[in-house]
């Protein structure tokens, strides 16, 4: 018998017409399942309020955590709903329930995840083809909007994708649905897929085909249009249900190429599991292996509708107990718990502090030490001697922590490039994946590890850039720059080179690796010899790599990129990037015209640098040769999508 839960976790599921709630007392035991109309409701605080006040009498004040599956993007605080006008702030929506953690997550992304832990019986196979054991898998379906979403195998879990793939454009197949576009876009600028698979959908693709046979319009429902269609009495219903499987099976077939997804794809939603055997026998599989020269490739890979009642309670009920299990992994329980049980130990200008983060958990995520200072009226030493009283190496790591227990997961933004793109947008979405990964490292830095880098090449007396490939170019931009502030230094990118230059290395100089993978043999030896010679290491590359692992001081880039397919490009920047932060941080420190030769606009931003970075100290000593590596500052893992939580 499946052991209950301490207590019972609050499960929801918003979509653009119903609200959803059960309490889940045990893994996978559902109780007390309500389904509200949203508009009965002026918000989701009142719809969930109202859900609570109907539960057993002292059910409701027992919940301590809870997860939202939500029909809308999920990214940062603020959730605004797409097709339908619910907004709300995750963190004040935590406070004002009374719970301990709430995480909010996008409804398919719930649904990915449930996929996994269906049992045979709750799916049901359309057409041919075989899956392929942990292969990447691809989630689509049809309600109030289209939901996209994939499934990739990542160690012995899953990472699911957070995408907004309803939203990609209608491309036409037939003279029917040239009609459709036609009639479509005398209504809407863009007719995106979203606009034809869902409910609102079926209703236009009807008023479209309508119109196309010269008939009067005629205003009818979805459910009415299904129900006549598979009922037999309308042809021009049935037509309309025809056109949707068929535009439906077309996405999914560019779904399952775009993603590779040998794995197979799944349908959900709200529509296509109602219409029984109908589906199995329209157009929607003949659509999805008609892919031309890869119509071989699609033919093996199996589509499935997804049976199962409460897939996306299942996946959001897995996100959550993944949330919580993350959070009791450091030292058993949050950090912020570990506050409350020290708090009382603590001096009491520290118990001020610890007052002010337990309070306001999100400002002290942000803000500089100054601003925590000021905040709790203390010193900025009382904020570090904090930290450390709780058995962190300093803010930085405190943050770490802090964030971990607050949004445990980092969302996998990335947008797919497509041959069916316009030069507009493969530049957009190249950009766009571009600034989303700077966003994250931005996050991910490390800042005492960073001002111990800075202070090992300030204090250098001679630099010596190592890298080899794609990433030459990058020892090549910090020679560049270093030189131009006066610092002694050379790049070397010549595998045949590299270790001559290595074995004329002295105590004092610095010796900075470049390398994404960290695994380079030729520059594993470098650094071999590096530290037989009495160098310092710094390395620029993955976590819990072996270059990591052998440096003095690693600062983590953790973006992965098959090289052996095509040219690296984030990766670069992201290296180029911290390449440019070292350089600034190097000028403050020698001053003089270094800081002069500097962009204005770095320049600029000098004196707030200081007061974000307090690990940059005067008089740090640089850590020396040989010592052990400094703890990365960047999760090595990011094992869920298109999740946000909040956790007190």
């Amino acid at each position: 018998m499946t052991q209950p839960y301490d207590s019972p976790r609050l499960l929801a599921d918003i979509g653009g017409t119903y609200a959803r709630f059960t309490l889940e007392t045990a893994a996978g035991q559902f109780e007390h399942m309500v389904s509200l109309l949203c508009a009965d409701h002026a918000d989701f605080h009142a719809a969930v309020t109202t859900y609570l006040q109907n539960l057993p009498p002292g059910l409701a004040t027992r919940l301590a955590h809870a997860a939202i599956a939500i029909a809308n993007p999920v990214e940062g605080d603020e959730v605004r709903m797409t097709n339908y006008h619910w907004r709300f702030s995750i963190e004040q929506m935590r406070q004002r329930l009374g719970l301990e953690t709430l995480v909010v997550v996008n409804d398919f992304t719930a649904l990915a995840m449930s996929l996994p832990r269906l049992a045979p019986g709750q799916r049901r196979q359309i057409g041919g083809g075989l899956a392929r054991e942990r292969s990447v898998v691809g989630v689509l379906g049809a309600g109030s909007g289209l939901g996209v979403s994939g499934l990739i195998p990542a160690g012995e879990g899953w990472v699911a994708l957070g995408t907004e793939g309803g939203h990609t454009s209608f491309s036409p197949r037939d003279e029917r649905e040239i009609a459709i576009l036609r009639y479509g876009l005398n209504h809407y600028s863009h007719l995106s897929h979203e606009r034809l698979l869902s409910g609102p959908g079926i209703e236009l693709i009807h008023r479209a085909l309508r119109a196309h046979a010269g008939l009067p319009p005629e205003a009818l429902a979805a459910p009415e249009i299904t129900r006549r269609a598979l009922d037999g009495v309308d042809a021009l219903c049935l037509e309309t249900l025809e056109a949707f499987c068929s535009v439906l099976g077309n996405v999914a077939g560019n779904l399952a190429v775009t993603l590779g997804a040998l794995g197979g794809i799944y349908i959900g939603g709200g529509i296509v599991p109602r219409l029984g055997a109908y589906f199995d026998r329209s157009p929607f599989r003949s659509r999805f292996e008609d892919k031309g020269r890869f119509t071989d490739y699609v033919k093996g890979i199996p589509t499935y509708v997804v049976t199962a009642e409460h897939a996306t309670f299942v996946g959001a009920s897995a996100i959550l107990a993944a949330q919580l299990r993350t959070m009791q992994a450091e030292h058993g329980s949050p950090i912020l718990s570990q506050i409350k049980r020290a708090r009382d130990g603590l001096s009491p200008a520290e118990r001020r502090v610890a007052d002010h983060v337990l309070a306001h958990p999100r400002a002290a995520l942000g803000d500089p030490i100054a601003e925590i200072a000021r905040a709790a009226q203390v010193s900025q030493p009382t904020v570090i001697r904090f930290c450390r009283s709780l058995g962190c190496e300093g803010l930085s790591d405190f943050k770490l922590r802090l964030a971990s227990g607050l949004s445990a997961t980092v969302p996998i933004t990335h947008t797919q490039v497509t041959g069916e793109d316009s030069m507009l947008e493969l530049g957009v979405k190249v950009l766009g994946n571009t600034a989303s990964s700077i966003l994250a490292l931005r996050e991910q830095l490390n800042r005492e590890t960073l001002a111990t880098a800075i202070e090992l090449l300030a204090g250098a007396e001679r630099i010596e850039f190592f890298a080899v490939g794609h990433y030459g170019v990058v020892a090549h931009d910090a020679q560049f720059k270093f030189l131009r502030f006066g610092v002694p230094c050379g790049s070397h990118t010549d595998v045949r080179m590299q270790p001559l230059a290595a074995s004329v290395l002295k105590p004092g100089e610095v010796v900075v690796v470049i390398s994404s993978s960290g695994r380079i043999d030729d520059l594993l030896g470098v650094v071999d010899t590096a530290r037989e010679r009495g160098a310092t290491v710094l390395a620029i590359t993955a976590s819990q790599s072996p270059l990591a692992r052998k440096a003095d001081v690693a600062l983590i880039v953790d973006h992965v990129e098959d090289v052996a397919t095509h040219v690296p490009m984030v990766s670069r920047i992201l290296h180029l990037l911290l390449i440019d932060i070292l350089a600034v941080g190097v000028a403050m420190k020698l001053g003089g015209d270094s800081a002069a030769g500097l962009p204005q606009a770095a320049a600029a931003g000098l004196d707030e640098a200081n007061v974000a970075m307090p690990g940059v100290l005067p008089g740090t000593a640089p850590k020396a040769p040989g010592a052990r590596p400094v703890a990365p500052g960047v999760s090595a893992a990011r094992p869920l999508a298109g999740l946000t939580s909040h956790s007190r």
